[in-house]
């Protein structure tokens, strides 16, 4: 399969307060701890041709999260995963980006004791989103190594996807100064660990290499992990430091939005030859097959609304 750039300009879909409404009708209440102090969680999955893809491992971690957090939502897995359906119905996306998202609602006036908020649940479904372009999905998108150090994991775990983007705001901000359109933190030890949104791979001496610590633990890379497994690609799950990234052969980054993406350059230097190389390559087109085995797919619409 040939992934392309959905054309659908549709808003989308939100859940809000118990019911779908339209993108232009989504509102959260302004003291919301959500808003107030990123007092939230979530996670992204995606709509491919009309059918989800992994979604019950995006269900797994946003559980996952909400317990970590102490957050309850009145939705059990089940209706979790029929909003989220009837969001994409709603919106009649077959390319669609998918957000489900747990605050930790309002409090009492004046008071700053988290289990006297009401947790609230949030949904949308909008048009497939791409963090690199067609251009830079093929000669690879200019990455910048920041001196800005991620959240340490004893502070904010990484695992708990969340709304902490203050440290990669700013390295995006100092990457676009060097002429750059992206950016990987480091841990404060000299080892990169991800980048705002996105998980990193690093081909090093034949071997893929991806951080074990200080990143989320992302679908995606899941997947190229996975994908890496089926053409017989070696993947290491450690530290990786910043100047091994800099001297990789092939380096790769992975998202929901968009999945497997080369890095064509890293601190103003090329990578290898530059561009997508082969074993990214590989693994790239080996993520999109994956996308039409039954096991990862669950379809959105019936037969007749998939072949209208």
């Amino acid at each position: 399969m040939s992934p392309a750039a959905s054309a659908d300009a549709r808003p989308g879909a939100a859940f809000i307060d118990g019911a779908i409404v339209s993108m232009d009708q989504a509102r959260i209440p302004i003291l919301d701890w959500g808003f107030l102090h990123s007092d939230a969680t979530y996670d992204v999955a995606h709509v491919w041709n009309g059918s989800f893809f992994r979604l019950e491992d995006h269900l797994d971690r946003f559980m996952r999260g909400m317990e970590r957090l102490r957050m309850r939502i009145p939705y059990d897995r089940d209706q979790v995963r029929r909003i989220l359906i009837d969001c994409v119905r709603a919106a009649g996306l077959r390319q669609a980006y998918v957000e489900m998202i747990c605050t930790r609602g309002t409090a009492p006036l004046g008071s700053r004791d988290p289990r006297l908020c009401v947790n609230q649940f949030y949904a949308f479904a909008i048009p497939f989103a791409w963090i690199a372009d067609p251009a830079q999905r093929e000669r690879g998108l200019r990455l910048r190594i920041s001196t800005v150090h991620r959240i340490a994991p004893e502070s904010v775990d990484p695992t708990v996807k969340n709304y902490h983007w203050l440290d990669l705001v700013r390295g995006l901000f100092d990457a676009y100064d060097d002429g750059d359109e992206t950016v990987a933190l480091t841990d404060g030890r000299g080892n990169v660990v991800e980048g705002p949104g996105f998980n990193l791979f690093a081909l090093s001496g034949g071997v893929l290499v991806t951080p074990r610590r200080g990143a989320l633990e992302g679908v995606t890379r899941r997947s190229a992990i996975e994908a890496a497994d089926a053409v017989a690609v070696r993947v290491e799950q450690r530290d990786l430091p910043a100047d091994e990234l800099r001297q990789a052969q092939e380096v790769f980054i992975t998202s929901t939005a968009g999945g497997v993406m080369p890095v064509g350059w890293v601190d103003g230097a090329p990578v290898g030859a530059g561009g997508a190389g082969p074993v990214t390559r590989r693994i790239r087109d080996a993520y999109w097959r994956m996308h039409d085995e039954p096991r990862y797919r669950l379809p959105v619409f019936d037969h007749a609304q998939q072949d209208a």
